[in-house]
């Protein structure tokens, strides 16, 4: 079996939710916050080595502070899917937290759809969420982040977005009454558009509701998964790109943080994709102050063999850097 198969068949137990180093840089041991954006490292960075069982969550804050000298983490809920139910995984993990000093900003949660169309299915999913709320109240959170639609699901925008102010709202409820925002990212379906996924949050007008926008989840139209997980996904097709500039100007006001995705980089350190400097431009003149997410993805097609990505840690430190010098 070559790399690439051994790999996808390994990831492919995770579901997706029913987005250059050869010495370290003295940089990297800088403080976190550069131009008063504090930087934060998701777990989804590390996503292959948590796919193949070679790393833990009770272990990433540590990562991320000792070999990023990063302070600040997010959490990808399907890393720990079997620990939700044990309040003592989170307590112990929050003590591994404080002992270092390390914030924990929010969980990226991949659960039920709060937008499905069908109104029972729906409402199971609301409630579903809301484990992931006291998990992230048990670890000092400010925000879980939440999907307003599938992989597999259908429907008009406009249908969707009536499902979505439904759970949404709902969800909400719970949030707030746990003092909790729940964010939404760009991530699949009708919401990888960013004026749809804009006026959801015009509509309801919530202390607690915003989004995280990710640079690199644009896509509003893509061939269909085979399988209903990260594999699948991961082998589909983008047909129809949403601006991705636009994409962010319109979220931007609403944004409780920020996903700064990145793929792949040329010789001088930059995203071979994306503009990091008119993005940056775009999140300073929206008069945001927050956490800027490092969120690299191509160290998955690194771990299957694809040439032209660079491995987790490479990846990481160059989106740092990438970051830094986008300020």
């Amino acid at each position: 079996m070559n790399k690439r198969r051994k790999f996808i068949k390994q990831i492919g137990l995770g579901t997706l939710g029913t987005g250059l180093l050869t010495t370290l840089p003295n940089s990297l041991y800088a403080n976190s916050i550069a131009n008063n954006y504090p930087i934060s490292l998701a777990q989804f960075s590390l996503a292959s080595e948590f796919f193949m069982g070679k790393h833990n969550t009770l272990e990433f804050p540590a990562r991320a502070q000792k070999d990023f000298g990063v302070n600040i983490v997010e959490y990808v809920s399907m890393f720990f899917a079997d620990k939700m139910n044990d309040p003592s995984f989170f307590k112990e993990l929050k003590l591994r937290t404080d002992d270092l000093g390390v914030t924990n900003h929010l969980i990226m949660v991949d659960d039920e759809n709060i937008a499905d169309l069908d109104k029972t299915k729906r409402e199971h999913a609301v409630e579903s969420h809301y484990k992931f709320v006291d998990a992230a109240k048990i670890l000092g959170c400010s925000s879980i982040r939440v999907n307003l639609g599938s992989l597999e699901q259908t429907g008009s925008a406009e249908a969707v977005a009536d499902a979505a102010l439904e759970g949404y709202s709902k969800l909400l409820k719970y949030g707030d009454d746990h003092d909790m925002n729940i964010i939404v990212e760009n991530h699949v379906g009708h919401s990888c558009n960013g004026k749809w996924l804009a006026n959801i949050m015009k509509q309801l007008n919530h202390k607690r509701a915003g989004v995280l926008p990710d640079f690199g989840n644009f896509c509003i139209n893509r061939t269909k998964p085979e399988t209903m997980d990260i594999a699948g996904y991961m082998n589909t097709k983008c047909l129809e790109q949403y601006d991705m500039y636009l994409g962010i100007e319109e979220l931007m006001p609403y944004a409780k943080g920020v996903s700064a995705k990145t793929h792949k980089f040329d010789a001088q350190g930059n995203e071979t994709e994306m503009d990091y400097k008119r993005i940056f431009n775009i999140i300073e003149k929206s008069g945001f102050n927050g956490i800027i997410g490092i969120e690299y993805e191509g160290g998955l097609m690194h771990a299957q063999g694809i040439e032209g990505y660079v491995s987790n840690e490479e990846g990481i430190i160059a989106t740092k850097n990438l970051i830094q010098k986008s300020m």
